[in-house]
């Protein structure tokens, strides 16, 4: 199909959209199994490209029908409405990026949508926005009771991977030391084959998170294709997806190590426990019924969980008073932001929206 020059202009900026939430991902997803060596930086990279596009491309049906016919009227929506959705989310999050406000693309993306809908005069589903806000505010609070339960069952299946603190701070294994090989130190071996196990199984869980942020994460670059009626699910989801994949491959491995947020460094179990607990949070809503959750708010719970699991605080008081800012400054800031850009688009060419 002939595409004009608004609906070029609308895949690059949907395009450039995604990219960056690729980049910015790498931490949420990967930071972990690469801070533990347990992966080098650019198979870390590679592997949470393509798991991306393919969480993406396969898993995101429910989350992109739901934010393109569900959040506003079906077929209410112009190319260059949705551009002014998609831009204006995209330049605000850069914006609180930039001046080190946390906050989540998601809840930004929708209350894009609807302060553009506010604008135009077009009914928004606020029973949806009201599940949504439901789903963002258990997302952390599960997560957190996963973290902490599977930190337990780690620990008791892999006790290897476990660290713990000398007198002096430093962190120390709680594997015997590999002294004389007698028949006493028989477990030794064992041992270090275990850790290899907990790192492999962080990798594994790294790579179920980047495939579980291509699901969760994508409609908020691509939903507004579908929006417009310009391409299905399908193809939503994989013109998205090759933007997020873009973005982990070219800027991703600047952020890498900023590994979740300023926490506490975690060993192998928490964070493996963290990991999965993120992962499982984000996904079974996204695959059950098409709701979407930050997935950097999830992770934070899930190490605060790992860390009350071990009698200790693992995140920061500081990043969670960054979240509670992103809750009050991302949404109603985002709705605003694209309130105003839709009434001058109005004022300068009505007939566009």
């Amino acid at each position: 199909m002939m595409l004009g020059l608004d609906s070029i202009v609308l895949i690059v900026v949907a395009v450039a959209f995604a990219w960056s939430m690729g980049a910015h991902y790498t931490g949420a997803t990967m930071g972990m199994s690469f801070a533990s060596h347990s992966i080098r930086a650019w198979p870390a990279l590679i592997l949470m490209a393509l798991l991306a596009l393919l969480g993406a491309t396969f898993a995101s049906h429910s989350v992109e029908l739901n934010l393109g016919k569900g959040v506003i009227a079906a077929g209410s929506v112009t190319v260059p409405f949705a551009i002014v959705i998609v831009t204006s989310g995209f330049l605000l999050t850069t914006v609180l990026t930039y001046v080190k406000v946390p906050s989540s693309t998601i809840q930004i993306l929708v209350f894009a949508v609807v302060g553009a809908a506010l604008a135009a005069g077009v009914s928004v589903n606020w029973a949806l926005i009201g599940s949504f806000v439901v789903v963002w505010a258990l997302a952390p609070l599960i997560a957190c009771g996963l973290g902490f339960v599977l930190t337990k069952v780690m620990d008791f299946f892999l006790p290897s991977g476990k660290t713990r603190r000398d007198e002096a701070g430093n962190a120390r294994s709680d594997a015997p030391p590999q002294a004389a090989k007698s028949p006493e130190n028989a477990s030794v071996p064992h041992s270090a084959s275990a850790t290899l196990i907990v790192s492999r199984v962080l990798v594994v869980f790294g790579a179920a998170a980047s495939f579980t942020m291509g699901a969760n994460d994508v409609s908020n670059a691509s939903g507004v294709f579908l929006m417009t009626n310009m391409f299905g699910v399908l193809e939503a989801g994989f013109i998205g997806g090759v933007g997020l994949a873009i973005g982990a491959l070219t800027w991703g491995k600047p952020l890498l190590n900023r590994v979740a947020f300023d926490i506490v460094k975690l060993d192998l179990n928490m964070a493996s426990a963290a990991q999965f607990a993120q992962a499982l949070v984000v996904f079974i809503p996204v695959v059950t019924f098409g709701y979407f959750t930050s997935m950097n708010q999830a992770l934070v719970g899930a190490m605060a969980g790992a860390g009350f699991a071990r009698g200790r605080q693992t995140v920061q008081r500081s990043t969670v008073i960054g979240i509670l800012k992103g809750w009050a400054i991302g949404p109603l800031s985002s709705l605003a932001f694209a309130y105003v850009a839709a009434k001058l688009v109005e004022a300068a060419a009505p007939a566009l929206l």
